[in-house]
């Protein structure tokens, strides 16, 4: 076990992973191309996209992003788009086959979420004069921030099923009941506590690249 964190460790090990689930990705992509899903086909292409804003981020904004940022973000649209395309040979996909993949891939979502939001506000915080904002009022602040992200995906899903419905094709987002709206929120609550709790360790040179692209702009 202690081989396996020394290794996750390394950052040349965070980077190549995060490069083997792009090209996971890709592979995903042709896939749905192969099967003419083109829930499939979306999904993957929004992940790929996703992969592509942290080098945009460091290179035309300045903003630094740590190999394990990086990773995190890769893993979580790694794993939304591994889920709708699920195993090789299986008839139905990773969100019907295993009941907790929804859960955990809305719990990783939910983390970027609040953790673009910990970053933002952290920086308004230090670059304001006139702005203080506690510890505990950003905890509170990044878990409304995330439920009130959740409520419009949970509206987007619906009406991107009905929408699928009415004009008989393939549903991107699927929604699976009332029941699973209430699940989604109580893991997409999770991922906010978890950003809210240790966010600042990982997440200080990107509030502070932002706080300093605030305070240029304000000079």
């Amino acid at each position: 076990m202690r081989n396996r964190i020394g290794w996750l460790s390394s950052r040349e090990r965070q980077r190549q992973l995060s490069y083997l689930m792009e090209l996971g990705l890709v592979g995903m992509l042709f896939v749905g191309i192969d099967r003419g899903n083109g829930g499939i086909v979306v999904n993957t292409g929004v992940a790929l996209a996703v992969t592509q804003l942290p080098p945009l981020l460091e290179r035309d904004y300045e903003i630094p992003m740590d190999p394990r940022l990086t990773l995190w973000i890769t893993t979580a649209v790694f794993l939304h788009a591994f889920g709708a395309v699920g195993l090789p040979g299986s008839t139905t996909n990773l969100y019907r086959q295993v009941w907790w993949w929804d859960h955990m891939t809305h719990a990783l979502s939910a983390s970027l979420v609040a953790g673009a939001g910990y970053a933002t506000v952290r920086a308004i915080d230090e670059h304001a004069e006139g702005v203080y904002l506690p510890r505990k009022f950003v905890s509170l602040f990044i878990l409304l921030f995330v439920v009130a992200f959740g409520v419009l995906w949970e509206i987007l899903e619906f009406a991107i099923a009905l929408s699928a419905e009415a004009f008989g094709f393939d549903a991107v987002l699927t929604q699976y009941g009332l029941g699973d709206t209430m699940l989604d929120f109580v893991f997409n609550s999770i991922g906010a506590l978890v950003v809210a709790l240790w966010g600042g360790a990982y997440l200080t040179d990107v509030s502070g690249a932002i706080r300093e692209r605030l305070d240029a702009r304000s000079d």
